[in-house]
């Protein structure tokens, strides 16, 4: 924008934007009105914009002055996030990160955000808590857990979300079933085979969702097994209880192979969470770094011509 929009100037910017008045907002800053009104209108000649209509009453926004007080105020934001978190790992008063995750996460994710974690705030510990998502979820409501890892859909309405990956479901069989000779599976064929199922109870909103995307299949879900971890579902697959579907990055133990789903795009989605007034220093930095992220997987997956698994710069 401009080398003369320092820090001082944007909360001139932010302070008239927010009062709509140049007085107000030297008030606020504890500078002279003529002060902030000059520098103002200095950066305004600079940068050929008008940010404020003067009004005999006031100031206004300009629609362009909207843009630039937006960007004044996630600037500062970000600025006063990063000196609390500096100072904090400067005198070495960062909390223990306490991070839950669901087992039915890649443990690549959480590895990786580890590593990652160090190298942005190095010394810094993360206290790792396994469980449900029902558990996590509980265990951040009740400020026990600072943030999670978890699979969707959870209610965006209660939690603050940021996808972190996206991998195809693919269905778990034994290397000798004789569908195992397919390159591809159609649901209507196999439904009344895949029996073997996370336990409902440990999910409930992502049961759900599974049923609707039976439905919207024109199949119906039937579970006749359910197991609260991948290893036992897997187990369940190899003696003979059924097929099931998992994640295609899941690691896959000796005598099973998977095979994708004809003509359906069904995902195992997992994301950051963390209740909507974060408690840690460093949550906005982690999500600020997953959106990040996350948007130049997505554009990376619409520039390229092949359907593969969307990871972020975390699973690299």
């Amino acid at each position: 924008m401009s080398d003369s929009l320092t820090f001082r100037l944007l909360r001139y910017i932010k302070e008239s934007a927010e009062t709509l008045n140049f007085t107000r907002a030297a008030e606020k800053v504890f500078v002279a009105q003529s002060s902030v009104s000059h520098q103002i209108g200095k950066l305004e000649e600079n940068i050929d914009l008008v940010i404020f209509d003067r009004l005999q009453n006031g100031l206004r926004l300009t629609a362009a002055g909207r843009l630039i007080a937006a960007y004044a105020e996630n600037t500062l934001k970000d600025w006063d996030e990063t000196l609390i978190m500096a100072r904090a790992v400067q005198r070495h008063q960062v909390p223990p990160l306490r991070l839950g995750f669901s087992s039915f996460v890649n443990a690549k994710v959480i590895e990786k955000f580890h590593e990652n974690y160090e190298s942005m705030f190095a010394g810094c510990a993360i206290r790792l808590v396994s469980g449900d998502p029902v558990f996590c979820l509980q265990h951040l409501d009740a400020g026990l857990l600072d943030c999670a890892i978890l699979p969707l859909p959870i209610d965006a309405n209660l939690y603050s979300i940021q996808p972190i990956s996206k991998t195809p479901l693919v269905v778990c069989m034994r290397t000798d079933d004789v569908l195992a000779e397919r390159t591809q599976l159609n649901i209507r064929e196999i439904a009344a085979r895949i029996t073997v199922f996370r336990d409902p109870e440990q999910y409930p909103s992502g049961h759900t969702r599974l049923i609707e995307m039976f439905t919207e299949a024109g199949v119906t879900l039937h579970v006749a097994c359910s197991a609260r971890t991948p290893a036992e579902i897997q187990w369940m697959v190899r003696e003979r209880y059924g097929l099931a579907l998992i994640d295609q990055l899941l690691p896959l133990e000796p005598g099973l192979v998977t095979r994708p789903l004809a003509g359906l795009s069904w995902t195992a989605d997992t994301a950051f969470i963390h209740l909507r007034k974060a408690g840690h220093v460093a949550l906005p930095f982690i999500e600020r770094f997953f959106e990040d992220s996350w948007s130049e997987s997505r554009g990376r997956k619409h520039s390229s011509k092949h359907d593969h698994p969307e990871q972020l710069q975390l699973l690299a």
